[in-house]
């Protein structure tokens, strides 16, 4: 397939610059005026392409690279091969993304589809809406009565804007997305496919069916918060689901009713967090963790992936399994079972449990 890339390449940066804005160390010698103009991993990377090492599994990557600068550790540096100009720092991965936000400012926040500005033709707007200035609407959107849209927001196409919510300044609503009952904060991106704010699963259950529970709150996004792709956020029952100032939620994750996440989260894709549950500030929780409902995930707690939370977990803590346990107990009990498997079954020795048999 014919070479096709989807973001331009930039004018690109020397290796002082890059050394400036990273805060990296041009070692003595250093050709400091060579100059990329992409980004690469390092079996890929050619003469004008940033890369970065900091892993020993990846040492004969390394040795073999083409790329035109590379962001190390002091311990590599030495192993470069001649062509590369190395920069060191203590965090190449870090550096290498701050590099990379500079080069692809674009890739940082969705723009219009439609490469459009303005209010599309096809796009349907109540009469009642308000959009400030600089707010772009693309094809066949739907923007509803009393619906306001703060300026330089971008709503993509056939995206749904229900009656009376609120979207803050830079925001970006991907292609696709519902949003009713919410009120969002400045500078959010919701990927495309979303749903925020349609009702929580509330059922009373009876034997002759189960009854519907009105869902009348709202949900609530703060400022810098991204939502991916079909991802879904259920408004509250009878408070409000909260997102706080910048927690990054992936791809179809689940959060229920009355949920508050805290600030800073980090939940990962296929994430699911039952009903009126509370997350604290800077949470992270791997791919496919179950959370159940009416629960207390302390600030700072960490949760593997595929873990089961069934009870409060401790803030600062490390969980892990289902249901979930302190991920060291856990990793003990894996370890013992294959320990069991190994021996066909049999059952364990008082050596395993620490005493002599």
């Amino acid at each position: 397939m014919t070479k096709h890339l989807f973001f331009q390449h930039p004018n690109g940066l020397t290796a002082q610059e890059i050394a400036a804005l990273t805060g990296a160390v041009v070692p003595a010698g250093a050709p400091g005026e060579r100059r990329i103009t992409g980004i690469a991993p390092l079996d890929r990377a050619g003469p004008f392409d940033l890369s970065f090492m900091q892993n020993v599994k990846y040492e004969a990557q390394f040795a073999s690279t083409l790329a035109g600068i590379c962001l190390v550790t002091k311990r590599f540096a030495a192993a470069a091969p001649a062509n590369v100009a190395v920069l060191v720092t203590p965090a190449p991965y870090r550096a290498f993304v701050a590099v990379a936000q500079k080069l692809y400012p674009a890739a940082l926040r969705p723009s219009s589809l439609f490469e459009a500005g303005g209010v599309s033709a096809s796009a349907l707007v109540h009469p009642s809406a308000r959009l400030e200035s600089g707010v772009v609407i693309d094809p066949a959107a739907v923007i509803g009565p009393r619906a306001e849209i703060g300026a330089g927001t971008v709503i993509g196409p056939t995206a749904v804007i229900g009656p009376d919510v609120r979207i803050g300044r830079n925001c970006a609503i991907g292609a696709g997305t519902t949003i009713t009952h919410a009120l969002i904060g400045d500078r959010v991106i919701i990927h495309p496919g979303a749903r925020i704010g349609q009702d929580g699963f509330g059922h009373l259950p009876g034997v002759r069916g189960h009854d519907k529970v009105p869902q009348i709150g709202r949900v609530i996004i703060q400022d810098d918060v991204e939502i991916g792709a079909n991802a879904t956020i259920d408004r509250g029952a009878i408070r409000d689901t909260v997102i706080g100032e910048g927690a990054k939620i992936d791809n179809l994750v689940q959060i229920a009713h009355n949920v508050e996440v805290g600030r800073r989260c980090l939940l990962a894709a296929q994430t699911g967090i039952s009903g009126s549950s509370v997350v604290g500030d800077y949470v992270m929780m791997g791919g496919q963790v179950g959370v159940a409902d009416n629960l207390n995930i302390g600030t700072g707690a960490s949760i593997a992936a595929s873990a089961g939370v069934a009870w409060d977990i401790p803030a600062g803590k490390k969980y892990g399994g289902t249901p979930a346990e302190p991920v060291r107990d856990w990793m003990k009990g894996v370890s013992a079972l294959r320990r069991l498997a190994r021996r066909g079954g049999t059952a364990f020795t008082k050596q395993d449990e620490g005493g002599e048999e």
